[in-house]
């Protein structure tokens, strides 16, 4: 489970650094520019989906625990 949380976290710094990459840069190559705009919209998409199954996991742990509660 922990690998997991690495992951989203890991992800998210890596959106973040290509964040403060066109923050710091005045000047850029387009080409390079768009490669990580490239990256930071697979990124996203990825911990969208992660998000996603994290949520219902969670989802799933309540009702289990509300079935258990009801017995």
């Amino acid at each position: 489970m922990a690998e997991q949380k690495d992951n989203i976290q890991s992800q998210l710094e890596a959106l973040e650094e290509i964040a403060s990459w066109f923050e710091q840069e005045d000047e850029f190559d387009v080409e390079e520019g768009l490669q990580r705009v490239k990256e930071g919209a697979a990124l996203v998409k990825k911990l969208k989906k992660r998000i996603q199954t994290v949520e219902n996991e969670f989802r799933e742990l309540e009702k289990d625990m509300a079935r258990d509660e009801e017995e």
